[in-house]
Formats: structure tokens, sequence, C-alpha cells
């Protein structure tokens, strides 16, 4: 007799898992258990790298045939700040009320949960003309390098290919069905150094002042429009999230001075030609300096097409509502599997990720898993 799973009582068993990145705490068992009893083939696979922590990952497949239809997502958590600030026990996984509190019951365990309960379900009735499987990482919401970038490239290593993935990241603003992603700016962030000659204030004359070419540098950056947005993106912003010089003095021109910022850009754009801009304005002010990049993503698109219109389907048939495409929000681990297949995501609401208190709708987790279950029916119809 085939096995139904409860997805409150499995998000519940997936919480209680004191998961904080990169610790999987057992969920990961509690995760592959549920999987193996429904007859997927698990395998783990841990990954490192000088200066990580090492990050054990999950690959669940239901079948060998094409097509395959995967799931992705983490079970890694953000740590809970304060205990003393939360009212409930952040991996108590406690109903009260209408709502399932705990850490990772929005980002997104919870998703999870209403996944595998989805696939619980079609499976006791259906038999998919293809495969069904589950790439989920504990690196999301850590340095993300150990994670499901390195797990795709070892499942093209073994011959494994997806054709379609759906990543259960929480996407509506605040009811779910509002709203489906079908793409992520890219991001980056620069540390700007500006070298300068320390002084005295009084003779400005025998210094160089770092703190003004990168204020100058700075409201360059912060002047330059970088597009106006696209259909499906809106307009790439800079934003300076520090500005430090480390000087205790009033009456000292410091040596050096040192900025960091931010840029969230869309498909305009490609790190490598912003690097470039960014050169090139601060040169206009010319003196030393030096800058320090760390790309987290590329921006991209997946097309509005098949994938987007049987999501979007699924959720209007369920909900009700007809969801907008969207590219909002920050990164996803769907910036690694664009390179492999089409991908879009679709999960809970966003409204208390990551914040005290965490907590899902359970009707919205019932109802998230029947999207699920609509999706693997009308994809492998």
């Amino acid at each position: 007799m085939a096995r139904i799973i409860d997805p409150v009582s499995f998000a519940q068993q997936l919480i209680r898992c004191p998961s904080v990145t990169p610790d999987n705490a057992g969920v990961l068992d509690v995760l592959a258990g549920a999987l193996e009893s429904l007859g997927f083939c698990c395998s783990r696979q841990t990954f490192s790298e000088s200066g990580t922590a090492p990050v054990e990952n999950l690959y669940a497949k239901l079948g060998s045939g094409a097509p395959n239809l995967c799931f992705a997502g983490h079970t890694d958590v953000v740590p809970i700040g304060n205990r003393a600030d939360w009212k409930h026990d952040p991996f108590g996984a406690e109903i009260d009320g209408a709502m399932l509190y705990g850490r990772g019951a929005e980002d997104m365990k919870g998703a999870v949960a209403a996944f595998v309960a989805a696939v619980a379900q079609y499976i006791a009735h259906n038999k998919p003309t293809g495969s069904i499987s589950l790439l989920i990482t504990n690196d999301e919401e850590g340095p993300a390098v150990n994670g499901t970038r390195k797990m795709l490239e070892w499942m093209k290593a073994q011959g494994e290919v997806i054709d379609a993935c759906i990543v259960g990241e929480p996407t509506n603003p605040q009811e779910l069905g509002e709203m489906v992603k079908i793409g992520r700016r890219g991001s980056m962030s620069a540390t700007l150094t500006v070298i300068g000659t320390q002084g005295h204030v009084a003779y400005p004359h025998l210094a160089d002042n770092p703190v003004t070419k990168l204020v100058t540098m700075l409201h360059l950056l912060k002047s330059e429009v970088l597009d106006e947005g696209t259909d499906y993106f809106q307009p790439s912003n800079l934003e300076v999230v520090s500005v430090d010089v480390g000087n205790k003095a009033d009456n000292v021109i410091p040596a050096k001075a040192t900025a960091t910022f931010n840029i969230r850009f869309n498909d305009r754009h490609t790190s490598s030609g912003l690097k470039g801009l960014i050169r090139q304005l601060c040169d206009k002010v010319g003196g030393e300096y030096r800058l320090d990049f760390r790309v987290s993503g590329e921006a991209f698109l997946t097309k509005p097409g098949p994938l987007s219109t049987l999501v979007s389907e699924a959720v209007k048939k369920v909900t009700g509502k007809t969801p907008q495409l969207s590219t909002t929000g920050g990164t996803s681990d769907a910036r690694f599997i664009k390179d492999y297949c089409p991908v879009v995501e679709f999960g809970t609401t966003g409204r208390t990720s990551h914040k005290v208190d965490e907590n899902v709708a359970v009707a919205d987790l019932r109802m998230l898993s029947e999207v699920y279950l609509e999706i693997l029916r009308t994809y492998f119809k």
C-alpha cells in the first residue's frame, strides 16, 4: 500500500532538526528516510573547500527515464538571533491557531515537505512517464560554495540530466498564488579602497586626502544610470552599504578610506561589464585605489514558455489566482540550475522568512502541496 505523507506533520519533523547552516542536524536523515520509503534512490554527497565548512547534500531520484522533473531546495536555515525574542520555540514546530511556527517554516522546509507529500500522493495513483528527483542542499543560506553548484557538477559527471526544475523558495509577497519567479537579478559586491597620504589637517598640501576622492568616486557611481529596467526586470541599482576610515583623530588626514557597495543588476548587464564600468568611473577621479569584487550570481531569465505556463496554470487551478511572473527579490540557487535546464520558482509567502517567530499558514502548506501535485499530474500527462 502506498504511503501517504501529510505536508504539515512532515514539515514539523524537518523544522525540529536545528539545521542552522551548514549543520544539517539530522534533517537529511529525516528527508532521505521519507523519500526512500517512497521508492527513491538517495545519494548523499559532502563537499568541502578551503575556508568553508564541509556541507552534506542530497540527490534523490524516482525512476530512470526521461523527462526528469526536479524539485530543488534547501534544508539549512539562518540563525535564530536572540532566543528570548521568540514567543514560540524556534525548533519546536508548534501549531498555534492556523499557523505553524519555527525556523524554516517559510524558508523553506515547508515547501520541501509540501513537495514530498505531493509526490507521495501522486505515485499512490500514478506512475510517472519519466523521473522525479529532488536536489537538496544544506548550504543555500551560507556561502553557497559546497552545495547546489557542486552537486550539479557531480550530477553531470554521473550522467544525470534534469529536464525542468521547480525551486521551492518563498515567492509570494502576501498570499499564496500571487507570484512565480522566472528569473533573478545578479548580485555583485565591491570593496573600494582609496590610498592617500597621511598628514596634518592644518597642512593639507602636504597630504593626500583619500576621503575626498572616495566620496567623489561614490558620487559618480551613484549618479550613473545603469538602465531603465526591462519587461521582466526592475532597473539595476547600486547601493553603498558601508564607508569606513577608522580615524579616531580629528586633526589627522587618514592614509586610506574604504567603502563597500552592492549592485543588483538585470540581464542587460554582466558582472564583467559592470566591473569595467566601475573602474572607468573611478579612473575619472584619479589617484591610487583598489577594488575587490565578489559575485554571488549573474542575472538570468527563464523566458515565459512551457514551464512557466505549466506552473502558472497549476497555481491558478488550485488557488484561483493568476500569478505574476516576476524576477524580484534576492538570489537563490536557481542561479546555478539555469545553466542546466529551464527553472522557475514557486513556494510559500515570504512574509516572515528570517524573522523572529517565522511561521507559515497550515492551510497554505496543504494548498502548496496541491499545487505541486497538479504540476506533477500535468507534467507527466
